[in-house]
């Protein structure tokens, strides 16, 4: 028990909001991916959001498809891996990848599309993860697997 209670008093500040925020993150990103797997489904995702919201632009249809059946399983694999905390850093890379994409459909379809909604939001916490000091946010898969090893 004493063990458990050091631990926990030895998360630092950072540690515990980039818990927080990395958790937040992931839940967003878990039940967008959730939903648009089990319920709205990929290929009803493609055609809703990118077969009809991108037909008249210079993209052509195979991206189209390969980005609307793909993002959903994205964002639902990212979003388990930031709950859990496994290869955090690559993940919030990958997201922000995710984001500039995102960005720039819907800046496409709407010139001045305004990334005040949930664009601004995830962006701010991808950023803010990545620039806490690495290894403050011990309750992770990758802090655990570091410690065994070494």
């Amino acid at each position: 028990m004493k063990k458990l209670i050091s631990f926990f008093c030895s998360i630092s500040n950072f540690g515990i909001a980039g818990f927080i925020v990395r958790w937040i993150l992931g839940i967003l990103f878990l039940v967008g991916g959730w939903w648009k797997v089990f319920v709205l489904t990929p290929g009803e995702h493609a055609r809703l959001f990118f077969l009809e919201g991108f037909a008249d632009t210079w993209i052509p249809e195979f991206l189209l498809v390969m980005l609307g059946n793909g993002i959903p399983f994205v964002e639902l694999a990212a979003g388990i891996l930031l709950v859990i905390g496994f290869r955090v850093r690559e993940v919030l890379a990958g997201l922000g990848l995710l984001l500039i994409i995102t960005t720039f459909g819907h800046a496409l379809q709407d010139h001045l599309f305004n990334p005040d909604g949930h664009t601004f939001t995830r962006l701010s916490m991808i950023v803010f993860l990545l620039v806490i000091p690495k290894g403050h946010d011990k309750l992770t898969l990758d802090y655990w697997l570091k410690s065994k090893k070494g």
